[in-house]
């Protein structure tokens, strides 16, 4: 598949499903994703489409109301790439408080439409450690410490 209009087409169909995804959604993953698809995200690296499926059945046991909003779509050749929000809340920590997470997928497409890989892009730092109780405030620490527009004269350099 290498119209680009092919590629739109796909990337389409992939965002619909992300955003309408359900548990019952997970047994037609395959209509999506090629059999020996590579899925690859901060915290995962998995080929085949029951390791993906694995991968949005925990998210759905782990996490309240998970829910993606793709806000952007970019196609061409064979590969699109979707940003997106991801919406959720925990179970264990701050029950009932929303969440969201900003990322981008890159995904390839065979011939078929299918996703060949799948590669999630996200800052775990910004958008996951540093809202957590024990790491956010040492991972917010590194990133003042870390940053070229924080103003050195006045930075506590001692760590949390």
């Amino acid at each position: 598949m290498t119209c680009i209009a092919d590629t739109q087409a796909a990337a389409a169909r992939l965002a619909q499903l992300y955003e309408q995804l359900t548990p019952d959604h997970l047994d037609h993953l395959a209509d999506y994703y090629a059999a020996d698809a590579r899925f690859k995200d901060p915290f995962n690296d998995v080929r085949g489409v029951p390791a993906i499926r694995a991968i949005f059945a925990h998210m759905f046991a782990s996490l309240d109301q998970p829910r993606f909003v793709v806000t952007q779509q970019l196609a061409q050749g064979t590969q699109a790439f979707l940003a997106w929000e991801f919406h959720f809340r925990l179970r264990r920590w701050q029950a009932g408080v929303d969440q969201c997470i900003h990322g981008a997928t890159l995904v390839h497409f065979d011939a078929t439409g299918r996703v060949t890989l799948h590669r999630d892009y996200w800052d775990t730092s910004e958008e996951l450690y540093q809202k957590l109780p024990v790491l956010g405030p040492l991972m917010r620490w590194l990133r003042r410490a870390g940053s070229a527009t924080h103003d050195a004269c006045h930075a506590d350099p001692s760590p949390p």
